[in-house]
């Protein structure tokens, strides 16, 4: 395991101590999330409780399934006590920039739906301001409209195309994922706004005035927990 691996794996362990019995637990996705189910099913063993999960993605799903984690819907839990995911970038305001992994739409709607939505990151993921290219899910019937749209604006639309296979990303909902590259983002809520308004994205990987704390694993093994301010 890296070292930047066990930064994350640390903040983890911190994070879903969070869980209580008989909460309801939106997972996130992505190699980060991996090692937090990793931690909630050694946290959870052995003991008696009621906790049970809502996945974003079939990846957290078949892992989650595969460490004996009890799964439910939203269907059966439209309201969460508590949401853990990974961030590919989070700002000095908690705003993030999620989507590596292509399931920021489900996860989104998972977060939102909770009453405590909390953040796993290294210290690598801290910036002073968000800067990655933003994904953004978008029926394929629109992909031509929007990225042009995205490029009106003065973004760089680029489709994600997939690894070990021929054509585009594919996410869990049937669209394509374009990474929408607009420089530093000096507002993320306006970019938001933009992407809101353009027929056709389902939705964007920008996290606006959602995480309520960030827990930062270091390189020297502490984690940092961070509160947005109210």
């Amino acid at each position: 395991m890296t070292e930047l691996e066990l930064a994350r794996r640390a903040a983890a362990a911190q994070a879903v101590k969070l869980i209580r019995d008989g909460y309801t637990v939106g997972l996130g996705s992505g190699a980060t999330m991996a090692l937090a189910v990793r931690e909630i099913a050694a946290l959870l063993k052995g003991k008696s409780n009621d906790v049970c999960f809502v996945p974003t993605s079939h990846q957290i799903e078949l892992v989650a399934l595969s460490l004996g984690l009890k799964l439910v819907s939203l269907s059966e839990h439209p309201e969460l006590d508590l949401s853990l995911d990974s961030a590919d970038e989070v700002d000095d305001a908690l705003n993030l920039v999620k989507g590596g992994g292509a399931a920021m739409t489900r996860e989104k709607i998972v977060a939102s739906a909770s009453k405590r939505f909390v953040v796993i990151v290294d210290e690598h993921k801290r910036v002073r301001k968000l800067r990655r290219p933003v994904p953004i899910e978008v029926l394929p019937f629109a992909y031509p409209a929007v990225k042009r749209r995205v490029e009106v604006e003065g973004g760089r639309a680029t489709i994600r195309e997939g690894e070990g296979k021929v054509g585009p990303v594919i996410t869990d909902n049937g669209n394509f994922v374009i990474d929408a590259d607009f420089g530093v983002i000096e507002n993320p809520a306006e970019l938001e706004e933009l992407f809101d308004s353009i027929p056709g994205i389902l939705e964007s990987g920008l996290f606006v005035n959602m995480a309520d704390e960030v827990y930062v694993g270091k390189l020297d093994g502490t984690v940092e927990l961070v509160r947005r301010m109210s």
